[in-house]
């Protein structure tokens, strides 16, 4: 479970922007985790306590936010939802994709008091 890893070092990044920015109280960070990124959301929810513990973001919500992984098929063009599908495309059954969304984490949104 590398999401404790991640959760952690993106609790350190926001951390060092607050702090950059001169601000003292964060109520809320938003995170897309996109669908192929290979991040499990529900892991880093479980994870996010002990990531915060004990430090000035120990009461900051954290809200996730899960991006569709949209992909091409390489073989006939066609754009869909990779995991919906289970990486296979619905029109000709390939799996030469490209992906065009979805592969990532992002901080959206950092809320402060």
């Amino acid at each position: 479970m590398h999401e404790l890893g991640i959760i952690s070092a993106l609790v350190h990044t926001v951390e060092g922007i607050v702090r950059e920015e001169g601000l003292t109280e964060v109520e809320k960070i938003v995170i897309e985790v996109g669908e192929l990124s290979g991040i499990v959301p529900s892991y880093l929810e479980q994870c996010y306590p002990a990531a915060v513990y004990k430090t000035f973001m120990e009461n900051t919500k954290l809200e996730l936010v899960v991006v569709p992984g949209i992909v091409k098929c390489r073989g006939c063009g066609r754009i869909f939802n990779a995991a919906a599908n289970d990486l296979q495309c619905p029109g000709c059954g390939g799996q030469d994709l490209e992906i065009l969304e979805g592969n990532d984490m992002i901080v959206r949104e950092i809320v402060c008091r």
